[in-house]
């Protein structure tokens, strides 16, 4: 019998954990790894620069314009997804890297609550610690009531979307900050600014789009209703999860 056979003998035999215990188990887990004490204080220190610079905007009596930008030109461009790449590509690839997810691959339990369990994980710990600063940041800027509702909105949409995509990207390759950046920098931050059809493949115009429909400033690469800006970043995160279920239970883990 060859050892892939053997594996899966030894992963199916036994009882199968159920669904929910698999989902709370591959939570706690994952947490209890990506909540170090250096990554927290690091990415909130990062966070926290868009609420200096908020509270300096505000000092300056900037318009609803310029808190616009800073909003949409920092939180949304550099911190969330950073530190959604950070907490999401590490969920799984963490676990892969230090040899821990062998034992819950092993474990008699289906690939999706493992997967869902890791993004519910990041999600936890990438929530407060960006939307909390950005938030503050809209609101110091003395923008108005406005701003501050589309980037809570916004703000909601693009910590799901990132995770949950970046989640993807830390069971399918090892160097997923590599190409997670890639992704935020190279594609979001210059490639989707040529044309309409590559912009649809990055979760920042959907977000964007959400800030000009409840602002009414007009921004680059923002050109979607409120509606299509919420559905199709959620949309997204949902096929990515289902995408990183396929492909866990389809690969070796050494």
């Amino acid at each position: 019998m060859s050892d892939t056979a053997n594996v899966e003998q030894r992963r199916t035999a036994g009882r199968s954990v159920p669904p929910t215990r698999a989902l709370a188990l591959t939570y706690r887990v994952v947490l209890r790894q990506l909540a170090s004490r250096g990554r927290i204080i690091a990415l909130t220190a990062l966070a926290l620069v868009s609420t200096v610079a908020g509270f300096a905007l505000g000092q300056a009596d900037a318009d609803l314009e310029a808190g616009v930008r800073l909003v949409s030109g920092l939180g949304f461009a550099v911190i969330i997804p950073v530190v959604s790449l950070v907490f999401g590509g590490a969920a799984i690839g963490d676990l892969r890297e230090d040899k821990t997810l062998v034992y819950l691959w092993l474990r008699p339990m289906d690939r999706w609550p493992l997967v869902v369990g890791a993004f519910l994980a990041a999600l936890t710990l990438t929530t407060p610690i960006t939307l909390i600063p950005v938030v503050a940041a809209a609101v110091l800027a003395g923008s108005g009531g406005g701003l501050v509702a589309a980037t809570v909105i916004a703000g909601l949409v693009a910590v799901i979307a990132y995770c949950a995509v970046f989640t993807l990207l830390g069971v399918a390759l090892r160097r997923f900050i590599v190409w997670g950046l890639a992704y935020v920098l190279i594609w979001e931050g210059f490639i989707a600014l040529g044309g309409a059809g590559v912009a649809r493949f990055a979760i920042r115009k959907y977000t964007r789009s959400i800030i000009v429909d409840r602002t009414g400033v007009d921004l680059d690469l923002a050109d979607f209703s409120q509606m299509t800006g919420i559905i199709v970043p959620l949309l997204a995160g949902v096929v990515a999860l289902a995408l990183a279920s396929w492909r866990l239970a389809r690969q070796d883990i050494d």
